[in-house]
């Protein structure tokens, strides 16, 4: 049977990753540590030279904030009770610069953490160890020497976009290497990478330069991050104020310099996006210099007002509000969480047309995604309702609402029922949900178009073990004239490419959406800047890759045969449209029929 696959590390796992160990990286193997002495979240201190009795000691480097470092939190306290009666001692370490005494303790208590946290405040220990990421673990012989430095196991880490977890343990590394050690031998693999977050350390050089926080990085986060990065929005940890970001800086700039945040990955060469997230070069420049000059806070006095964000709904008051269930469901702490499905009633009667819908988690610390679909009454059965019913709203990282244009609604029949599928991601901690959609209604009067859209997809395709670059492929073909509203590409851990293409009728072809890098962990919906026309008789081709190779990290298993599915273990291609009839008109249409039925009802 395979084991399932699940993306535990969610938005912020696109801000993880690290390049490959150098030379000079070895050479911190078998260095000596001095003694240090800091004090836990209580206050009390702890050194290295307390530890004496300890034939091993453990220091790991964590972050509050860092999704890595929350995810491995319970798995450190379990090393640590599983090495106590073997004299190994685990400290952990805290150097980042943005995370308070007050948060560390929380992280701790949350986490069930018992052995000594630490804050290393001016991260004066971390630049004594070589520490650059959290967590990032380092074990200690009995004189004090660096044994091994690097990730606790290989279940949790980054591909080349965003992050990937493995359905099981593959090499417990940290382990390994105390047990080679209590064992008197050498430890096999003294350095594997880690991959996390990067220290907020201090700046070395004093803060200098016209480009300032105040002045002009505030607008550029404001303009490109505060959406998502604030107090109860999907990001991991806000950046509002300047000692949030200052400690987030390095980070920062190493995400938008390799295109991983703001999150957008459509070819700029193909159609042109009213959502599309990137900064500019010249935003990217002034951050990159403000960060070589040392992070200068500069003038409060010039800072932009403050953006009042839109709180709670972000379409209008919802007409009807609609949960998931009629009790939380609980998500465990760390591991595998196979989607959860629950069917709900929402007592339509009548036929309804929807003008405005909204998915929303009600913990989005732990929810990926969560889609509510249309069951239609004469289409039992939810997995193949999911599709064929319609899909009402969707949240998932990077996702938006559904609120369409005036004189458009959505049409479902009476008796429908909703089908909320939840994806969710283990962060740690055991967690509760209970997620819910909210719909704006349309009054049937007032509804000239009816949304269309379309799912070209492909169920019947076998991908082979170890292929880095299997293509499938779909089509659409559209029999009467369409404008295109926005394009909506769906796969799997597999997925690596997706691309639309128009054939016209008359023999031209156009790229209508590239998206060479697919990240599964950002399901994003391009929304055209201006309606696109497809004439009738347009084909839409839909071309899909996947890498099913082991140089694919999030790859569940390379040697599996990989068929459609809906865990995220197997795969889908779906090319999910939104369009509406270009010559559709209801209401003229209705009164067409009311004058032909009843003509002198008609004034004839």
């Amino acid at each position: 049977m395979r084991n399932p696959m699940i993306v535990g590390l969610s938005v912020a796992m696109a801000l993880l990753a690290l390049p490959p160990v150098s030379q000079a990286e070895q050479s911190r193997i078998n260095r000596s540590i001095e003694n240090f002495s800091l004090r836990d979240y209580r206050g009390k201190v702890h050194s290295l030279d307390a530890l004496s009795d300890a034939k091993v000691v453990v220091v790991a480097f964590v972050g509050i904030e860092c999704p890595l470092a929350k995810i491995y939190a319970p798995r450190l306290q379990e090393l640590h009770e599983q090495f106590a009666s073997e004299d190994v001692a685990f400290l952990g370490i805290d150097s980042n610069r943005q995370d308070s005494i007050t948060e560390l303790a929380a992280y701790a208590r949350i986490h069930g953490i018992k052995f000594p946290v630490l804050k290393d405040a001016g991260n004066v220990v971390a630049d004594a160890f070589g520490a650059l990421r959290t967590p990032e673990v380092f074990v200690l012989d009995q004189d004090r020497k660096v044994r091994y430095w690097g990730r606790i196991d290989d279940q949790y880490g980054l591909g080349a976009n965003s992050g990937y977890a493995r359905p099981k343990v593959q090499r417990h590394d940290l382990a390994e290497a105390v047990n080679e050690l209590l064992a008197g031998k050498e430890v096999s693999e003294p350095v594997i990478e880690a991959k996390g977050c990067i220290i907020g350390r201090v700046p070395k050089i004093d803060a200098h330069g016209e480009v300032t926080y105040s002045n002009q990085i505030a607008r550029i986060l404001q303009d490109r991050c505060v959406n998502c990065h604030r107090e109860g929005e999907i990001a991991p940890f806000p950046l509002v104020e300047y000692d949030e970001v200052v400690g987030w800086a390095e980070m920062m700039r190493e995400v938008i310099d390799e295109g991983r945040m703001p999150p957008w990955f459509a070819n700029p060469a193909h159609g042109k996006f009213a959502n599309d997230a990137r900064m500019s070069e010249e935003q990217k420049k002034l951050f990159n210099t403000w960060v070589d000059n040392g992070c200068p806070e500069g003038d409060p006095a010039d800072l932009p007002e403050p953006r009042d964000w839109v709180v709670g709904w972000q379409i209008s008051e919802p007409d009807q509000v609609i949960y998931m269930s009629d009790e939380p469901d609980t998500v465990q702490a760390e591991g595998v969480v196979e989607y959860q499905y629950f069917t709900v009633d929402p007592g339509w009667t009548e036929d309804k047309w929807i003008q405005a819908a909204e998915a929303r988690p009600d913990n989005r610390s732990v929810v990926h995604h969560n889609i509510a679909f249309v069951r239609p009454p004469q289409e039992p059965g939810a997995k193949r309702d999911r599709i064929r019913g319609g899909l009402l709203a969707g949240y998932a990282p990077g996702g938006g609402v559904r609120e369409y244009h005036k004189g458009v609604a959505k049409f479902v029949p009476a008796g429908s029922k909703l089908v909320f599928q939840m994806h969710y991601t283990p962060n740690g901690s055991v967690q509760k949900d209970r997620s819910y959609v909210g719909v704006v209604f349309a009054d049937p009067k007032t509804v000239h178009k009816r949304v269309q859209g379309g799912t070209p997809s492909n169920h019947s395709f076998a991908i082979p073990p170890g292929d880095p670059h299997y293509k499938v492929t779909s089509t659409h073909e559209f029999a009467e004239d369409m404008e295109l509203f926005w394009f909506a590409p769906h796969m799997h851990l597999r997925g690596s490419a997706f691309r639309y293409e128009a054939a016209y009728p008359d023999g031209r072809r156009e790229i209508l959406l590239d998206v060479p890098k697919y990240d599964f962990n950002w399901q994003l919906r391009y929304i055209l800047a201006e309606p696109k026309l497809m004439p009738a008789g347009t084909t839409m081709h839909c071309t899909a890759y996947f890498d099913n190779s082991e140089d694919n990290l999030a790859n569940p298993d390379p040697t599996e045969t990989v068929r459609w599915g809906d865990q995220t273990w197997e795969e889908m291609m779906i090319g999910w449209f939104g369009a509406v009839s270009a010559d559709e008109d209801l209401q003229a249409d209705k009164a067409e029929t009311d004058k032909t039925e009843n003509p002198d009802a008609a004034g004839g």
